[in-house]
């Protein structure tokens, strides 16, 4: 059974957070999908992976470029998963899968939301009781003082 993983933004903006998670997701040998409410979001996250550091990149791509299923992180505004990615991240909007039988194609599934944005964490909570309702493992993520991440309850 999929777990849904809840990361609520306090202290950092997801541009600061999303390159740290990707990372992170590649170094375990996972391959990951990004979902965006918008396409000028996703515009954005593309941009964004290119030049978040001076030192390095993350490798990705989206439809426009072709040879999806090479892809080791994936951008999209739907439901696909071309690349064969273990963990689907929904960013900006993006509306999870939350029926287990789609949930069980990945490892984990990572919701992140701003928490000062009172639509995002209106729409976190009802995610968080969907996900609840259809069986899912949730866990809550909180941002440290520090910029880390601590689990909650």
């Amino acid at each position: 059974m999929a777990e849904i993983w809840f990361y609520h933004l306090e202290r950092q903006t997801l541009d600061e957070v999303l390159p740290n998670l990707l990372e992170r997701t590649l170094e375990r040998g996972w391959r990951a999908v990004v979902q965006a409410g918008t396409a000028e979001r996703l515009e954005a996250i593309d941009n964004l992976l290119w030049t978040y550091s001076v030192d390095s990149f993350l490798p990705h791509g989206s439809r426009r470029e072709g040879n999806l299923e090479m892809q080791p992180v994936y951008l999209t505004e739907d439901e696909s998963n071309p690349n064969g990615a273990t963990v689907r991240f929904y960013v900006e909007g993006a509306a999870p899968l939350l029926s287990a039988g789609e949930a069980d194609r990945y490892e984990r599934l990572i919701y992140v939301f701003d928490g000062h944005d009172d639509q995002a964490v209106g729409r976190a909570r009802e995610t968080w009781k969907a996900a609840g309702g259809a069986g899912l493992t949730t866990t809550y993520w909180r941002q440290t003082e520090r910029g880390g991440w601590e689990k909650q309850g």
